[in-house]
């Protein structure tokens, strides 16, 4: 439901916040603020600093990397903190991070880790294996600790480090993504003193001590997150000396900032739009990236939230714990209409849960299974389920009364609006109703369960793992009044048979090959209607940045990557170096980050959700 790569639930104190938070938005988004007084060109500080500022349409859920799941978050933290192992840019295989070299037992069972001895923390200590072992056995033992990341090290028998550039884990069996571990090490000397890690945001002290191409130097909630350059990165230094995301909840209003030069990079909500796409190609000092995306956007309809104590809540439309009635609303949706009047063509039709982008894992419905489109099928399904018509047209639940649907959409994002309206005519033609509940925070209604279907949508990773492990029964909430690491609170036992053999499985090929049974089930279940695969359609200003790496090096996006790659080595325009790469051209590494997001509030407890993106 983000915007986000993934995104993922947090604690419940946390969600309280976030309506102020996006009251405080409304009021507040546009002025100045105390620590951004005025509006300024984006290339250049007073201070003859390099700014590189990126305008986005999403706000941070938290800046704990226990807590954070949305894309954005997610990405500031790839910027603070290394993690073991990175993503090469160019085609995604495992490269070293915070670890040099890895190896295996000759049973899988033990992974032994050696930690680099040139990477120090912000406050001048020795990043060692001693860190990364506390990370994970702070995961491990504090449920609080492992609200974000938990599904990385829930088969961890014990984790040691035998010496300051040795790691040591000891897995319970065999587990697939050893070399794909996409969590944060932070430095124990800091967090330990943490008291309770479900509440505590990061979000208070400045500068945050980290390790990664970026400092955090402060934070205002819908306002802005402010990052500045690592002069002693173990890879090198970023080239601009700080890096901004600013937030506007009027994604217009960001195009027309990069027109002005007050904003370096616009990523959208979470692309531009096709019409602000087209109105910035051409334009002096603009280049539009348009690039097949790592993000998915689907329709979710809620299969009836319950906690793991079997508990259930929320107060979800029962029609739609049938799933002929599923079936029957996704066959009555036009996905080849969304591609081409919603999307403009900058997307392809969706079908299984990861977009054709990791062609290892795409998966397609055979055409006896797909869920073609198909009105007066889809009708005929209601009708046999039990749900017809009265006189009037109107299609009646078995309580009687006329069927509407409310359907959670992101107020910041116009692709959510405008297939809402599509669903309002589609479903309308079968007698049901559609009631677009469009918010700045979508998070508190999802949690608790109070919505029929929702936009959802996440940015998948190279290693599908934690895009899988979302839709298992593990990742449930304890109890009505805690959170999980669901999305949508789905829960199948076939399913978490399959979750539990490819998470086992070191042979590539039979892991895809179960990956792709895992796609069809969820494809059967019909709790998730993939819809399209969106570009990751995103714009800069050539006269502020130079040259830039995508992500894959020959066709891919900029903004949101598995890694740190592009702000690590954006290039300033007038920097006068022309050593670092360009959009099609891998160099080392780059990592920047500063992020301005515009208005005031209090920590905003939201999913890193597509329209997010989610996770990451």
């Amino acid at each position: 439901m983000g915007t986000n790569d993934q995104t993922r639930s947090l604690p419940r104190g946390l969600r309280l916040v976030a309506a102020a938070g996006a009251a405080a938005l409304t009021l507040t988004a546009g002025l100045a603020t105390p620590l951004d007084p005025a509006p300024r060109q984006a290339r250049a500080a007073d201070d003859g600093k390099k700014v590189l500022t990126v305008a986005v349409a999403q706000s941070v859920d938290s800046l704990s990397p226990f807590l954070a799941v949305r894309l954005l978050s997610t990405s500031i933290h790839r910027l603070m903190y290394e993690y073991l192992t990175n993503y090469d840019p160019k085609d995604n295989h495992a490269v070293p991070g915070l670890a040099t070299k890895w190896e295996p037992s000759a049973d899988k069972l033990t992974w032994t880790y050696t930690i680099r001895s040139d990477s120090k923390w912000s406050d001048g200590r020795q990043a060692t294996a001693e860190d990364a072992a506390w990370t994970f056995n702070t995961m491990m033992t504090d449920d609080g600790a492992a609200t974000a990341n938990g599904s990385y090290v829930g088969n961890f028998e014990k984790v040691t480090a035998p010496s300051p550039t040795k790691l040591v884990i000891r897995l319970k069996k065999p587990q697939a993504t050893m070399t794909a571990l996409d969590v944060p090490i932070v430095p124990k000397h800091v967090w330990e003193k943490v008291s309770d890690f479900s509440e505590f945001n990061n979000d208070k002290s400045f500068p945050v001590v980290g390790n990664g191409p970026f400092v955090l130097t402060g934070y205002k909630a819908d306002s802005y997150v402010r990052l500045k350059a690592n002069k002693t990165f173990w890879r090198g230094a970023p080239k601009f000396d700080e890096l901004v995301f600013r937030y506007y909840k009027d994604q217009d209003a960001a195009v027309s900032a990069l027109r002005k030069g007050e904003v370096s990079f616009v990523a959208g909500s979470p692309s531009l739009t096709p019409a602000q796409a087209e109105s910035l190609k051409g334009a002096e000092d603009i280049k539009v990236n348009d690039a097949p995306g790592r993000r998915f956007y689907a329709l979710a309809t809620n299969p009836g939230a319950r906690a793991k104590n079997g508990e259930k809540f929320g107060d979800g439309h029962p029609s739609l714990l049938d799933r002929r009635v599923r079936n029957a609303l996704f066959m009555a949706v036009d996905r080849e209409a969304i591609i081409e009047k919603v999307f403009r063509g900058h997307a392809v039709e969706g079908e299984g849960y990861i977009p054709p982008r990791f062609q290892d894992y795409f998966w397609k419905p055979s055409a006896s299974q797909k869920l073609a489109y198909d009105p007066a099928k889809a009708a005929q399904l209601l009708d046999r389920a039990g749900y017809r018509k009265n006189g009037d047209g109107k299609r009646l639940g078995k309580d009687g009364k006329p069927i509407s649907y409310r359907v959670l959409c992101h107020a910041t994002d116009p692709n959510d609006k405008a297939v809402g309206k599509y669903l309002q005519e589609w479903w309308g033609d079968l007698g049901i109703g559609v009631r677009l509940t469009c918010l700045d925070n979508v998070t508190d209604p999802w949690l608790a369960g109070t919505y029929d279907l929702a936009f959802d949508g996440w940015s998948v990773n190279p290693d599908p793992d934690f895009v899988l492990s979302i839709h298992t029964c593990g990742a449930l909430p304890a109890t009505p009044e805690d959170t999980g690491a669901t999305d949508n609170f789905i829960c199948d036992r076939t399913y978490d048979e399959l979750y539990a053999r490819q998470l086992a499985e070191y042979d590539p090929a039979k892991r895809a090959d179960i990956v792709k049974q895992m796609e069809s089930r969820l494809y059967d279940l019909g709790y998730m209607n993939v819809m399209a695969y969106p570009n990751a359609v995103e714009a800069y200003r050539t006269d502020q940045i130079e040259s830039i790496t995508t992500m894959p090096a020959k066709a891919g996006n900029i903004y949101g990557q598995d890694g740190y790659w592009s702000w690590w080595s954006a290039v300033p325009a007038d920097s006068g170096d022309s050593s670092g790469g360009s959009s099609t051209t891998v160099v080392a590494v780059v990592a920047t980050s500063l992020v301005l997001l515009i208005g005031l509030g209090t920590v905003v407890a939201v999913r890193r959700r597509a329209s997010a993106d989610d996770r990451e």
